[in-house]
């Protein structure tokens, strides 16, 4: 067997020590050339280091092997790999053949004003309240950011945040809906986690082929204090500003240009559409 390497910020060849022990595997240093050339990847690194990749793993379509090494780790957290050891356990189990390689979907952007351009995405992708978080939260210290580097960015944010209009148009089996709300968040999610284990899409599932989408509308601000613990939980849609639902694609638009950022990266302004693309993606993991 042949397997590609790819290392993340802080991390670097020593950490795949422990993969290669006892292991009769060829390693390449870096993604492959062309799905010839290997067998799988394994990615060293969070949600940002996985999202600058997709493309080309898309591309590729080699199975992937998630060790979970960065600040927010949410798609590894989906993958139930919450830990070096785990992504270890199910790597070896893909080397002696005892696990197959499962599909995920994944979440794709186009922006309206460069079609030919695409931003595959892995785990959640917002604007609005968690877009200006995650720009704060991006300009600390990686270690902080890995300490919960998005909760600290929250508040401060909440406080000089303003709620902005939002044009959403839904696409479900060829049928399309459109509502203009006065937005404080939206997000539209390809796995329950973002943000460093918040569950704002708690019924989201990687392979049912939809997008899940989370409104929460104008709201007062101590409220939406007083309403960020329960996001671990899942427990913000029972606040009466939020809406949730499903979709196979859906298309933003505002009365200005709003950031979109995806697993934690910037990736564009609106106007833009957000879709699923089904079993985009082939990942090592264990099934439950």
């Amino acid at each position: 067997m042949r397997a590609a390497a790819i290392f993340g910020l802080g991390t670097s060849p020593g950490d795949l020590k422990q993969f290669q022990a006892g292991s009769s595997t060829k390693w390449l240093d870096g993604l492959p050339g062309s799905s010839s050339d290997a067998d799988a990847v394994l990615i060293f690194g969070g949600d940002g280091t996985i999202h600058r990749h997709l493309g080309a793993l898309v591309r590729l379509k080699l199975p992937v092997l998630v060790v979970p090494a960065g600040s927010g780790n949410d798609f590894a957290r989906a993958l139930h790999l919450r830990s070096v050891a785990a992504s270890l356990r199910a790597w070896q189990r893909f080397e002696a053949g005892g696990l197959e390689p499962r599909a995920s979907d994944l979440g794709l952007i186009t922006p309206a004003d460069s079609p030919e351009k695409h931003h595959y995405f892995c785990c959640v992708a917002g604007c609005g309240l968690d877009s200006a978080v995650a720009r704060l939260a991006n300009q600390m210290p990686r270690w902080l950011r890995a300490r919960g580097g998005y909760a600290m960015g929250l508040v401060p944010t909440i406080l000089r945040f303003t709620p902005f209009s939002l044009r959403i148009t839904t696409q479900n089996g060829g049928a399309s809906q459109s509502s203009e709300v006065l937005t404080t968040l939206a997000t539209f999610a390809n796995t329950p986690y973002y943000g460093g284990g918040m569950r704002i899409a708690p019924q989201a599932e990687m392979d049912d082929g939809m997008l899940d989408v989370c409104l929460i509308r104008e709201v007062n601000k101590l409220k939406l204090l007083s309403l960020f613990p329960t996001v671990y939980f899942g427990r913000h849609l029972n606040l009466r500003e939020s809406a949730y639902s499903k979709a196979e694609s859906v298309q933003l638009e505002t009365e200005t240009p709003c950031d979109i950022y995806a697993d934690g990266e910037y990736v564009c302004a609106t106007p833009a559409e957000i879709r699923i693309v089904p079993q985009a993606l082939q990942v090592i993991a264990p099934k439950t």
